[in-house]
């Protein structure tokens, strides 16, 4: 039976995840768990088929373009795939105790890591990569390595695959321009979603109409927004995202109220005084090449 509550909510992280290229599985998730009171594993079964079939498109448009680093996506591959594979065997023995909701939250408060560090290498002025994908030198253990552990992490919780495992990439492998980190992490990300689906159809809780719904909402949402991206602020938007993000990952973990607030409250405090200080320090960067210009 379709769900049209969950339609419109799905619509709406959808709209968030076309803004900002980030964030599906770890808003629909706990969005399904917190405000639909769908049970954890049926949650993360239905997020990740349903992920399982928007994932290629935008493989595809990166594969069109050349922005992919084949070699590096077999090397996430021969770690993601079957990890994520073993990550639903621990999901449906963690279901037994309900766990699989705690290790939602600790993967959300990992992806709001993972965005606050991504955010601060970008405050940097981290060199933006010039290399085209197919200089970089692969490393091979450690790309399997960062493989494996996302494929744990998206199996058992459905988050990861583009909150995590895109800034182990930033930082292996800085010489990848943001368009090569994006395009290559959509496209390995796309056997690790199969697998990981294919293991919930297998042995998790996987429910048709969460399914459609889902697909119904989340389609037009993306399209939406990924139409309104270039005109939204993208920092401001990402920052938002992680509050959001840090908010669910509380509740998920069984948080006070008040610690909640306490915790909201510090990091938008953060949010803004971070968003000033770079706004500053543009602004000063904007006017010394000013200076520097010569005379006409």
């Amino acid at each position: 039976m379709i769900d049209w509550a969950l339609i419109g909510g799905s619509f709406l992280v959808a709209i968030v995840v076309g803004l900002t290229g980030m964030g599906g599985g770890a808003l629909m998730t706990p969005m399904m768990m917190l405000f639909f009171n769908v049970p954890p594993l049926a949650a993360v079964s239905s997020d990740l088929v349903a992920s399982a079939v928007m994932k290629p498109v935008g493989g595809v448009v990166h594969l069109r373009r050349g922005t992919v680093n084949l070699r590096l996506v077999g090397w996430l591959c021969a770690g993601s795939v079957p990890a994520a594979f073993c990550g639903v065997f621990l999901a449906r023995a963690f279901a037994v105790t309900d766990a699989v909701k705690y290790a939602l939250g600790v993967a959300l408060l990992l992806a709001v890591a993972g965005m606050a560090v991504k955010a601060w290498l970008g405050s940097r002025g981290r060199p933006g990569g010039t290399a085209t994908p197919h200089e970089i030198s692969v490393r091979p253990v450690p790309t399997l390595l960062v493989g494996m552990v996302g494929g744990v992490v998206v199996g058992v919780s459905s988050v990861g695959s583009g909150s995590l495992i895109i800034v182990a990439l930033l930082v292996l492998y800085p010489a990848l321009k943001a368009n090569q980190l994006v395009g290559t992490d959509l496209v390995q990300a796309v056997p690790l979603v199969v697998s990981a689906a294919l293991g919930h159809l297998l042995f998790g809780d996987f429910r048709m109409d969460l399914t459609v719904s889902l697909l119904i909402g989340s389609i037009p949402g993306v399209y939406l927004g990924a139409r309104i991206s270039s005109r939204a602020p993208g920092g401001l938007i990402r920052a938002m995202l992680a509050i959001v993000l840090l908010a669910s990952a509380l509740k998920l973990l069984g948080a006070g109220d008040a610690l909640t607030v306490g915790a909201l409250a510090a990091a938008a405090l953060v949010t803004v005084i971070g968003w000033r200080l770079r706004v500053r320090a543009a602004a000063r960067a904007s006017s010394g090449s000013t200076d520097l210009e010569p005379a006409r």
